[in-house]
């Protein structure tokens, strides 16, 4: 195994034979330099932890780290300097340095700091190495598809991805790949180092939700043992993506407005402001136009989102990409489960052309998944996929009567074409007709809504 490799910048050579020993005995390698030149030079080649004296011939010290960092952001550096300088200090600890020693150097002391220093210099790569294998599987190229649409899409998402702006807004029906596509997003940014945090804003109350978002501080409410940070601070650089943005607070959606535009936060029962730079990209199956209207959106904060807009296709608008997402998905549950479906006969080809696919992506995946798990063949024909072939009951038509429209009929009689169009899953039902899910139980209740052959509507 290599040894991690200790860089000596120091224009004498007390220092670095000082440290040589010691640092050798412990299993370290010991390079030096005494001009900034040969120091950038060495950190080129590679070093694990850098010793920088405050005093280089050619340059001042405090300006060799920040040189220094530029080369390797993750290179721990320790300034060393035979003056008491506290302004020197915090400079240097402001440009990055890991640490602050004065001469003459003790190498019992230093020979922990620099250990500690290796560590970090570890960790800091290793994330950094883990944040470059996530980003990987996020090129554009990998985007699956042929379609004009998402050729289209692709494109939008480069411009996006590469723009400055902080906020974006996804829009498109439930099952469009929106988390994914934030992933996209934020991994061909100039943030893709930095954090991705992740929130879905329907799953939790608003007074969680908002110490979620902004942290709280100790004491701030019953229950607030310790200070708490929000993901706006933990995903400082990065990217955070509010999923189901439309199910927000009025409350919130205010705190958020203000965050937006002054870039800053207070934590729940803090007074202070906290400046943070992060992208929020929000999403949203619902039509957010139609919710201002109506008063259920801010119609500021609607517009602050979608600075940068994009709206994702459904797959039935994806000419020929059902098709490739169901080999896709062949492959990748082969490799799961062990499996080795070699493909499709033709009457199963035809049904996943065919079907108009309301799920979208989500439901071609789920239909895979169940068809490649229970296969006996290695070819899957349509019998594996008898769920998409299932004939729900025709939808009931709207009978205008001869005086006039009747506006009670009308709503009742969209309300249960819409729920026999999904067989009476009032999640899906809600999301056809751009309502709530407690709207459409409200309706099934006050109509006396049952199925077709009797039974209530599922919760689903």
């Amino acid at each position: 195994m290599p040894r991690s490799t200790v860089l000596v910048a120091d224009p004498e050579t007390a220092t670095l034979e000082r440290l040589r020993e010691p640092l050798d005995s412990a299993g370290l390698r010991v390079v030096g330099a005494s001009t900034v030149r040969e120091a950038l030079d060495q950190c080129e080649e590679g070093v694990d932890v850098a010793l920088v004296d405050a005093d280089m011939p050619d340059s001042e010290g405090l300006e060799l780290i920040e040189r220094m960092k530029a080369l390797d952001p993750d290179l721990p550096i320790i300034l060393v300097s035979d003056r008491s300088s506290v302004p020197r200090a915090v400079r240097a600890i402001q440009l990055g340095a890991y640490h602050y020693v004065q001469k003459p150097v003790d190498p019992e002391k230093m020979l922990p700091t620099i250990e500690k220093a290796l560590e970090t210099t570890s960790l800091r790569r290793e994330v950094r190495r883990f944040r470059n294998d996530q980003s990987k599987p996020y090129s554009f190229d990998s985007i699956l598809g042929g379609s004009e649409a998402v050729a289209e899409l692709r494109a939008l998402l480069q411009k996006v991805a590469s723009s400055p702006a902080s906020t974006v807004l996804l829009t498109g029906e439930s099952g469009t790949d929106k988390d994914l596509t934030a992933h996209y997003i934020h991994y061909n940014s100039a943030r893709a180092s930095g954090p991705f945090m992740h929130i879905t804003c329907s799953a939790m109350p608003e007074n969680l939700l908002e110490s979620e978002l902004f942290g709280h501080e100790r004491g701030a409410f019953t229950g607030a043992a310790k200070l708490k940070r929000g993901l706006f601070e933990l995903a400082d650089g990065g990217t955070v993506f509010l999923d189901e943005i439309g199910e927000m607070t009025a409350a919130l959606q205010a705190k958020l407005l203000r965050f937006l535009e002054e870039k800053a936060l207070k934590r729940v029962g803090g007074a202070k402001d906290i400046k943070v730079d992060v992208r929020v990209v929000a999403a949203t199956n619902r039509d957010l136009d139609r919710d201002v209207g109506k008063g259920e959106f801010r119609e500021d904060l609607y517009y602050r989102l979608r600075v940068l807009a994009v709206h994702l296709p459904p797959l039935r608008a994806r000419q020929g990409d059902a098709q490739l997402l169901a080999k896709f998905f062949v492959d990748h549950f082969n490799q799961e489960f062990g499996k080795n479906v070699v493909g499709f006969t033709a009457e199963a080809e035809k049904l996943l052309s065919t079907h108009d696919w309301p799920g979208n992506v989500r439901e071609l995946r789920n239909a895979i998944e169940r068809a490649v798990l229970l296969a006996e063949n290695e070819t899957l024909g349509a019998g594996d996929f008898s769920m998409l072939q299932s004939r729900k009951p025709a939808p009931r038509q709207v009978q205008l009567p001869p005086e006039g429209l009747d506006f009670k009929r009308l709503e009742r009689d969209l309300v249960l074409q819409a729920l026999d169009r999904v067989d009476w899953n009032r999640t899906r039902a809600a999301e056809l007709l751009g309502m709530r899910r407690d709207q459409i139980r409200y309706r099934i209740e006050k109509f006396g809504l049952e199925s077709g052959n009797g039974r209530s509507a599922p919760s689903g």
